[in-house]
């Protein structure tokens, strides 16, 4: 169980809270139970290194406040929409004998021991988490599903899984899906057309037209070259165009 240093805090205005912040601290609050709602603050940087652990949300916290011990479940956390940061976090006090409602993460274990995924099938998870009625001194970590020996077409339902006692589903009235192991989806490339024989011949007789016409181009090309030549020879000398006097 995690440890959560808090102090009580005597907040009272909006600068309050903002030189709390500028401390590095985050304020929350402690409700449930007989007792009175506390209001706390715990250091930014312990909060922040729990909640990017898993399952920050559904495990039980040792808050010790001013020295005192409380068991808690964080029910709830406000962000900064825009850097991200925690700016408020909500702890329900634990009471002995009281049920909570809360989010149970899903564990799939051996998907390395599953014939099923071996031979190219897919698990296809619909529920990561499924909401639960526990007691407060009965709260499962996680649930587990075993694919040990499954193979494809195998679907895994909540009444599959084994809950601690006195802990239910909030869905009640069907036996909803917690995930199933499909068939691989295999999607076929189109065909590519053969070729031919004749259109082969086709496009290699285009390919010779195009060689004697390019050739009968540069013929040409190589012709009227010439006549311009003896055209710039004439005007530059134009004594050898006009006969001579006698």
């Amino acid at each position: 169980m995690n440890t959560i240093e808090a102090s009580i805090r005597n907040t009272k205005t909006g600068g309050d809270i903002k030189k709390l912040r500028l401390d590095g601290k985050v304020p929350g609050i402690v409700y449930g139970g007989e007792d009175l709602t506390k209001k706390i603050s715990v250091s930014k940087k312990v909060l922040k290194s729990l909640i990017e652990k898993e399952n920050f949300l559904s495990n039980i916290i040792n808050l010790k406040i001013d020295g005192k011990d409380e068991n808690v479940l964080p029910k709830d956390i406000a962000y900064d929409i825009l850097t991200d940061e925690p700016m408020h976090i909500d702890f329900l006090r634990i009471v002995k004998g009281s049920k909570v409602i809360i989010e149970i993460p899903v564990n799939f274990i051996n998907s390395d021991k599953s014939p099923g995924l071996k031979r190219g099938g897919v698990l296809n998870i619909v529920r990561r988490k499924v909401e639960l009625k526990c007691p407060s001194e009965n709260i499962p970590s996680e649930l587990i599903v075993d694919l040990n020996g499954v193979d494809i077409g195998h679907s895994f339902k909540i009444s599959a899984i084994n809950l601690p006692e006195n802990v239910t589903p909030t869905i009640q009235g069907r036996d909803f899906v917690i995930a199933t192991v499909a068939a691989p989806t295999v999607i076929k490339e189109p065909e590519k057309p053969v070729e031919t024989e004749e259109g082969a011949e086709g496009a290699d007789a285009a390919a010779t037209g195009g060689e004697g016409t390019a050739e009968a181009g540069d013929a040409k090309d190589a012709k009227g070259a010439e006549s311009e030549k003896k055209e710039v020879d004439k005007k530059e000398d134009p004594k050898k165009s006009q006969p001579e006097k006698k």
